[in-house]
């Protein structure tokens, strides 16, 4: 058996996976994020700890597994985040996660020092707040205090892998998400780190995503209730994760979207892909030798969740049917169609503008325009955001046949229709759409301890089970949409700025 965390950003989700591909069960344990102004965005490590822990002895309980069956721990992390540990492996404040945007003067200084062809080329990433140095940096300028204590700094699964086994190390994949990592070399960016002012030892050493970070140890077996010496295997992103889930491992496995609170489109390829524009960016995958070409936004799934909150709120859910309820009127009526537009920027944009600024907006709405319309106006309003990373692609070269779909909101028919008739191709979704990045982790952790032969373990766990096909006279009037939904954020651009 193998339990694999996969650390999101509501709360840890431990899946129990056996040798032959089956996912048994799976435990969430929830935690808050802390949410403020000025694009704030952190969460307490410890949370994610006592997170891990509960999950993990619930999730033994409740199949009766004894901790001595576990093989093998792994995690899926959420990326582009900045725990800041003290010599003792403490946090020395809360994390700051993806969705923090607060460091904006301190991307502007890296950008003036480096240039933002220059980072792009290095990191296959713009320079922007949303990744891990500038937010080290914003600690620095505005809690140098903090600062002070601290001796490293990691993402989300590599402090719990540490807690687990004393060990502290991270993967090339959530290195790639910090904005000094060099995809050239393999090594962290000298020239980067000096521009920011930051000492190379703040970053930890990186190690294959498969290789066994450590053993559990005595405190942690206490703490968690699996068995002292279990192996923890380091793991990895959890976009890179996901790629691997849904059996992303190659460039032949095509094109996918993840639609969780941030959304992504990606594929997988032997070189990181580059784009003049500077719309997408690569993250190494979790697999030697291979990246994984992405386009995400912030809020995907997350504006989806906000306008059900807002027009359906938990307290008010008699039936508890209230996402069912919306998704089924957005699909009796039109949005964009009906002049109706929504800038799904609720938490700023990374792809493809990268402008922590941007912001949420329905424009065209009209008296006749209601809770359906609502809706439909946000399903549009994300499929169109996503369609620029796709469209990016093919401008690079990459042929876009269909789109398989994992994360939450791929359980609904009406979320891959709208997907489907933006977009104009297949959208399939897979047998395990809230499952994909714990199964990433369980095949990373299998490779790592033998259990697995390769990564092609992957296509056990995942099968085709729905088909959204286009409409191609909708397609046809949805392009038409596209121009005007891009051309709204363009003229709002500058307003947004003003804000």
């Amino acid at each position: 058996m193998i339990i694999a965390h996969d650390l999101g950003t509501t709360g840890d989700k431990a899946t129990l996976v056996s040798a032959d591909g089956e996912l048994v069960a799976a435990v969430t344990s929830s935690y808050a994020t802390d949410f403020g102004p000025g694009g704030k965005a952190e969460q307490d490590p410890e949370a994610w700890w006592t997170a891990l822990g509960t999950a993990t002895r619930e999730l033994l309980e409740r199949t009766g597994t004894r901790a001595s069956d576990v093989e093998a721990v792994s995690f899926s992390g959420q990326m582009m985040g900045a725990v800041l540990l003290d010599g003792h492996g403490d946090p020395v404040r809360p994390a700051t996660i993806w969705a923090d945007t607060r460091s904006t003067a301190e991307t502007a200084t890296l950008v003036e020092r480096v240039g933002m062809e220059q980072g792009y080329a290095i990191t296959g990433h713009r320079l922007n707040p949303t990744y891990s140095t500038t937010k080290v940096m914003w600690v620095r300028e505005h809690e140098p205090e903090a600062f002070a204590r601290a001796v490293t700094v990691v993402n989300a699964k590599d402090f719990v892998g540490h807690r687990l086994t004393g060990e502290l190390a991270t993967d090339p994949s959530d290195a790639s998400s910090t904005n000094a990592y060099d995809q050239r070399t393999g090594e962290w960016s000298a020239e980067i780190l000096e521009a920011a002012g930051l000492p190379a030892s703040l970053f930890p050493q990186v190690l294959p995503s498969t290789a066994v970070l450590g053993r559990v140890t005595r405190d942690a077996a206490r703490a968690t209730g699996l068995a002292e010496g279990t192996p923890v295997v380091v793991g990895g992103g959890d976009g890179p994760m996901g790629a691997l889930g849904a059996g992303i491992t190659g460039p032949e496995s095509g094109t996918y979207c993840y639609l969780g609170s941030s959304s992504w489109v990606s594929l997988a390829s032997d070189a990181p892909l580059y784009d003049p524009g500077m719309r997408t960016m690569t993250f190494n995958h979790v697999l030697p030798d291979r990246f994984v070409p992405t386009a995400t936004m912030q809020a995907g799934g997350a504006s989806l969740e906000w306008v059900v909150d807002t027009l359906a709120p938990r307290e008010a859910d008699v039936d508890g049917n209230r996402y069912a309820r919306l998704l089924g009127g957005a699909d009796e009526v039109e949005a964009s169609g009906d002049g109706l537009f929504f800038l799904p920027h609720l938490l700023g944009e990374r792809s493809p503008y990268w402008n922590p600024a941007a912001r949420a907006v329905f424009a065209g709405l009209a008296r006749h325009h209601g809770p359906a319309h609502l809706t439909r106006a946000v399903l549009e309003g994300v499929a169109f955001n996503l369609w620029t990373g796709l469209r990016a692609f093919e401008e690079l070269g990459v042929e876009v046949t269909s789109v398989d779909a994992i994360g939450g909101a791929a359980n609904s028919p009406v979320v891959l229709q709208v997907l489907a008739d933006v977009w104009g191709v297949p959208v399939v979704r897979r047998s395990l759409t809230d499952e994909a990045t714990a199964v990433g982790a369980a095949v990373v952790a299998g490779v790592g301890v033998g259990m697995f032969d390769d990564f092609d373990a992957a296509k056990r766990f995942s099968a085709e089970v729905a088909t959204a096909t286009p409409d191609p006279e909708r397609h046809e009037r949805l392009a038409a949409s596209y121009a005007l939904f891009m051309e709204a954020y363009e003229r709002l651009e500058p307003w947004f700025d003003k804000l």
